[in-house]
């Protein structure tokens, strides 16, 4: 009678023998990376601002001239689209080009994305899309990041993934003025899965660095800080997980529902300049007849409404999303960050006022757990609740993340975006 043989599950391996010459080049790889991750959190943290300067005037533009510029979305969108075809052959409907490059390991970054990526969304914000602005920023961040690690030539296997993260978290902590939320988000995108450690420095100096250059030149930034005590009972706990609930699934099917819609309309309008001119001329049509230029644009008057004045309509967060979705899945250019902020402060403030709960607070914890529940990250929606909302509320910033980022269906509006673990839902730290 033959043994049954048991093979072990796993195989426990030796790390090799780590001398001092090993942490020495460590060091000096480190150092290097700290430096070119402050000149990239210079070069981007005045990027950002002279950006969004260029959009505070094209979104003041549009809001005087809107009856003349809007119903030319479509024209604009004919351009967008004319201009990528030319010279990038790259799908507009992709949401962010450079994580894209990354998980498709591309060895060259091309970098004549970057002014078609920042004229197409000028042109979608000034003719009145709905769409965000980040793609912008994010793309010249990861690019200005992998191309300075190729140009470094180091015999280091992660520098470029490093220094892009760099890029990434300068890009983000420079447009919306909260480092640490750019830092984990940067590293929770480009790592689904696992932190490692060693990206954190240079991802904190690039953040920091970009945010304090793009504060330097006055840069207007969302924040608000508020005051509200809320009486901590059963009730309040019920609604608080209720509203959780609701913010993962807005965010998750935020994130199914933009691939869905990109893959029916290339199916049912396959040739994409009647594509895109069609549902410019529709949201146009929205703008004008129906919202009356409430729904243009980013979301920020939304935001604005909601935070200043508490005002919101019952629909606010459903016309955000769909028309959000059409944009971007037609081809538009900008991004869904602030959409998806102007999303999750609506409904927040929405389900606050349904069960008698604080607005403004709910309006918060939905601005970022929304964000959260879409990009399916974790770290990055905590935080930068508690850097534009406030540190004291990080308790409920923490339990309302978490709930929605469970219930989000493992979703997310990257759309190539490959988890790394066997459950996607569990963070691990890596040296």
């Amino acid at each position: 009678m033959k043994k049954s043989i048991i093979k072990p599950q796993f195989e426990i391996k030796e790390f090799p023998q780590k001398n001092i010459k090993y942490y020495m080049l460590n060091i000096v790889h480190t150092i290097i990376f700290c430096l070119c991750s402050l000149v990239i959190g210079v070069i981007i943290g005045v990027f950002d601002a002279v950006f969004l300067s260029a959009l505070k005037f094209i979104t003041d533009l549009r809001e005087y001239y809107s009856f003349s510029l809007v119903p030319f979305l479509c024209v604009a969108g004919l351009l967008i689209y004319f201009l990528f075809d030319r010279f990038s052959k790259e799908n507009l409907s992709t949401m962010y080009l450079d994580f894209e490059g990354e998980h498709d390991k591309r060895t060259k970054t091309k970098l004549r994305l970057i002014p078609l990526v920042i004229l197409g969304t000028w042109l979608t914000q000034l003719f009145g899309g709905s769409a965000g602005t980040e793609n912008a920023a994010i793309q010249t961040g990861g690019t200005l990041g992998s191309l300075m690690s190729r140009m470094l030539s180091l015999k280091n296997k992660n520098a470029e993934k490093t220094l892009t993260v760099a890029g990434l978290a300068a890009a983000f902590g420079g447009l919306f003025g909260t480092p640490i939320a750019a830092i984990f988000f940067a590293i929770e995108v480009l790592s689904p899965g696992y932190i490692e450690v060693t990206i954190l420095l240079p991802a904190m100096i690039a953040a920091y660095s970009s945010d304090f250059f793009s504060r330097v030149t006055k840069v207007e930034k969302f924040t608000f800080l508020f005051y509200s005590k809320p009486d901590i009972n059963i009730n309040f706990v019920v609604i608080l997980c209720i509203a959780a609930v609701l913010f993962g699934v807005v965010g998750g099917l935020f994130a199914y529902m933009f691939k869905l819609l990109k893959k029916l309309l290339s199916a049912i309008i396959p040739n994409p300049y009647v594509k895109i001119a069609l549902i410019g001329f529709l949201i146009s049509v929205v703008y004008i007849f129906i919202s009356w230029g409430r729904y243009g644009g980013t979301g920020i008057n939304i935001i604005n409404s909601v935070f200043d004045h508490g005002k919101v309509y019952y629909w606010d967060f459903i016309v955000i999303f769909i028309l959000t979705i059409l944009t971007m899945s037609a081809g538009y250019q900008g991004g869904a960050f602030i959409p998806l902020f102007a999303i999750g402060a609506s409904l927040g403030a929405v389900v606050a006022m349904l069960f008698n709960m604080p607005v403004v607070l709910f309006a918060a914890l939905g601005y970022a757990a929304v964000f959260g529940a879409a990009t399916n990250t974790l770290l990055a929606p905590i935080f930068l609740g508690a850097e534009i909302f406030g540190y004291e509320y990080m308790p409920y910033f923490f339990a309302v993340c978490v709930v929605a980022y469970i219930f989000n269906g493992d979703s997310s509006i990257y759309t190539k975006r490959k988890n790394k673990t066997i459950m996607p839902h569990l963070l691990m730290i890596k040296k």
